[in-house]
This record gives C-alpha cells, structure tokens and sequence, in this order.
C-alpha cells in the first residue's frame, strides 16, 4: 500500500449514514467483470471491460475504476450528501478529456444519476437489476429529456 492509499481507502461506510451509504455500497468488494455493448455513430461494438469499487474518505464515499478494453480507463467518486438525501458524481476519464458531474437518487428500479454532456445535452446513467452479484447499467442521451437513447449498456458480474 501506499501513503495515498492508506489515507483515501477506509474499512467500510460512516456509521451515520449507514442505510443511505448502502445505495451504493454494494459495488464494493471484489472485481467485477463487464459485457459492454458500445452503440456509436459508426455502429454497435461488443467489448469486455472490469471495475472495482471501494469505501473512501472515511466511509463517506464510494470510488470506483471502470475499464473497457480499448475504449477507456476512468473514475467515479460518488459522495453521500445529506441535505439533499442524494449523492454528488464525479466521472473522470483523462484518456478521453470526460468530466462529467451527476445526481444520483433511488428510484423504484435501482439508482439514477442525472446530469448534463459538455454541450449540454442530458445525460442519465443508471444502474438496473441490481443482484448480489449482478447488475445492468445503462447510459442514455438526450436533447430534449422527452426521449432517451441507449449509448452502452453494460452486463456485470461479480468475481
């Protein structure tokens, strides 16, 4: 372990917000490996990709790592916010120039995260069948926020 590591790693969720950490907490531990369908301009590609997830800051936040072979190396920060009862997201993906901020809230089918491309266009990921050890996950766009368009959809599976 590193010095970073050792300082941003923690061994589990606040005690505080126990429940509300739990939204997310189930990505944590172990490795996750990954089916991606990539739907481009140029047409659908299938790609394998993994991620992992830790409790960070204390336990006040979940980080993770999303690898698509070929595509992508990037990281999410996901911090609990109590005032509003939802989480602040930070993507950043270096390789490709992506910083992308969202919301994320529960909603009856799992977790949605909102926000908005550099161009201002809408943006909501949201992840689906949520298992122990499974889970879908979805990134749509939209000009409008009336209709939505499947961009990747991703199958995980826990190691």
């Amino acid at each position: 372990m590193s010095l970073l590591t050792d300082a941003l790693v923690a061994a589990g969720p606040v005690a505080e917000h126990r429940e509300a950490m739990a939204r997310y907490g189930w990505l944590v531990g172990g490795q996750w490996d990954l089916d991606i369908t990539w739907i481009g301009d140029d047409g659908t590609r299938q790609l394998s990709g993994w991620m992992v997830a830790d409790w960070v800051l204390n336990g006040r936040a979940v980080q993770d790592v999303w690898h698509a072979e070929g595509l992508f190396h990037g990281s999410t920060l996901r911090v609990y916010d109590p005032a509003i009862d939802a989480w602040h997201i930070q993507w950043t993906e270096p390789q490709l120039g992506l910083r992308l901020h969202q919301l994320g809230r529960a909603d009856a089918d799992g977790i949605v995260q909102d926000g908005t491309l550099p161009d201002g266009s809408a943006i909501r990921w949201s992840f689906r069948d949520i298992g122990p050890d499974s889970f879908r996950w979805r990134d749509e766009r939209s000009d409008d926020g009336r209709t939505w368009e499947l961009k990747q959809e991703y199958r995980a599976r826990r190691r």
